[in-house]
């Protein structure tokens, strides 16, 4: 089977086992890895636990595309092996260890990345460990179900160790693979149609770096989807009918693409497109592709779907092989500076669907911590999407933690996104558009639409108190702001006592 996925002959000298692969892993190394939700390497990390597990004491900097399985960012925290991890993580060992100081964490856009790997700002790229279905026979490398920053990594790195992974190799072609110019002298990234394809369907490596070949029959951990529930049903009804009330009234085009972040109320959107005979076919320039992608093409509703990687559920990964000739023709998947690009986003007007942790009566959103403190995974793509979209849309259920938590507070106690970013904001209760608003306009519609009844007496007191006591732009009481979080913080709840 390798002689069949490794073309470049001469690279046949390199295939070895994990354990001495690595060897080229020390004690504060630079390891940059593929992976963005998908497509990230397996027996290097076990490799490293079994090394700290026989007492050898180290621990390098873990840098990815994005988020992980398990079988990298959790064995590794677990075993305390990582010192450093960027730029986004969603594994709850790893959480635990941030938040602890364990493990030191920044969160970055993901667009940015790769161009600060390739000017330095990351610091050497001392080893990249990448997975791939196959080698090309010059040499280069057929990614697996994501690319994210992997062609960066794998040029800048100064060794590359390269897992072959069992997958079906007929996920040649799927790729587009476009690393742009860096500045002062960057051109235009010429997409101006979700499935434009600009590159090649190949990740560029110089073999010489190559140090290590192993061969994989680990395979991704799947997502698991559930079905949308009555909240995430609302939340998408609510969208798309603003988008069909929109574009029946000229205020928009009717063939914008779209992007919804990831999770269950991300999937129940694009799922909602399924029934709904308004939207006959749309574009998807996304960053990562999910089960209800698939059921949208096998109805015909889909142009071109975008994105930098898949994370499917057992059942429609299983279905994409079965019928990848199918999909192919339909799905690009890219490095994530060009799916998550600024410039992209903004020229083809994405209609942008992202989920918050909470959001304040302004419009200010906190999509990474929880009670202001304790990371829970990272901004991701979602200020890449929200700042550059045609249209934003922040969602979340109004309560969490069976009623006691609410998700529209007087303040957020993190800031991710100001209220510059977001356009909408949207609860199963209702939405409101912030857009034709003022400040205070806002804070009573977020209050009236979207708070849950339990708590929006609570939020008119404080805004009516604010208004009185402070006035301004933005009335708030200092000393009040962050009254919910802290009731809960001592109670347990959010509602008054």
């Amino acid at each position: 089977m390798l002689r069949d996925r490794i073309r470049f002959k001469p690279l046949m000298d390199k295939i070895t086992d994990a354990d001495a692969a690595c060897v080229h892993i020390q004690n504060g190394t630079n390891v940059f890895i593929s992976g963005f939700t998908a497509g990230y390497p397996k027996l290097i990390p076990q490799a490293l636990v079994r090394r700290a597990e026989k007492g050898e004491r180290f621990r390098i900097n873990l840098f990815a595309g994005a988020s992980t399985g398990d079988a990298v960012d959790g064995v590794l925290a677990e075993a305390g092996l990582v010192s450093w991890r960027r730029p986004y993580m969603s594994n709850r060992t790893m959480r635990n260890r941030i938040n602890a100081d364990e493990i030191r964490f920044k969160d970055d856009h993901l667009s940015r990345l790769s161009s600060q790997v390739r000017d330095g700002g990351w610091g050497r790229a001392h080893v990249a460990v990448v997975e791939a279905v196959a080698i090309t026979r010059k040499g280069h490398l057929i990614p697996t179900m994501s690319v994210g920053n992997t062609p960066t990594y794998v040029r800048e790195a100064e060794k590359i160790i390269i897992e072959i992974s069992s997958e079906p190799p007929d996920l040649e072609g799927i790729h587009d693979i476009f690393i742009p110019e860096d500045p002062p002298y960057r051109m235009p990234i010429p997409i101006y149609r979700s499935g434009d394809r600009i590159g090649k369907p190949f990740i560029e490596m110089d073999p010489q770096k190559v140090t290590a070949i192993l061969f994989s029959r680990e395979e991704d951990s799947c997502a698991v989807f559930t079905e949308p529930d009555t909240v995430s049903r609302r939340i998408a009804e609510h969208i798309l009918d603003f988008v069909e009330h929109e574009i029946k009234r000229d205020r928009m085009p009717s063939f914008l693409p779209w992007q919804s972040g990831v999770g269950d109320v991300a999937n129940a959107v694009l799922s909602g497109f399924l029934e709904n005979d308004f939207f006959h076919t749309i574009d998807i320039y996304s960053e990562v592709l999910q089960d209800a992608v698939l059921d949208l093409i096998d109805m015909g509703k889909v142009r071109a779907a975008s994105g930098s990687a898949m994370t499917l559920s057992h059942k429609a990964r299983t279905r994409f092989f079965n019928e990848l000739y199918r999909y192919k023709e339909k799905i690009v998947l890219r490095p994530v500076e060009i799916s998550n690009s600024p410039e992209v986003v903004r020229r083809l007007g994405v209609i942008a669907i992202n989920t918050a942790i909470e959001v304040d009566i302004y419009g200010h959103v906190n999509s990474t911590h929880v009670m202001g403190s304790h990371l829970m995974n990272g901004i991701g793509g979602s200020g890449d999407f929200l700042r550059n979209g045609a249209l934003s849309f922040v969602v979340t259920p109004s309560t969490a933690k069976g009623g006691k938590i609410s998700a529209v507070v007087p303040m957020v106690s993190h800031v991710d996104h100001n209220e510059h970013s977001v356009d909408v904001i949207v609860t199963e209760h209702g939405l409101v558009d912030t857009r034709p608003l003022a400040p205070r306009q806002v804070a009573e519609a977020v209050i009236r639409k979207c708070a849950h009844p339990d708590y929006r007496d609570l939020l008119w007191d404080y805004y009516q108190r604010a208004v009185r006591g402070a006035g301004g732009h933005e009335p708030h009481i200092l000393a009040e702001a962050f009254g919910f979080h802290e009731r809960f913080m001592a109670t347990g709840d959010m509602h008054s006592r």
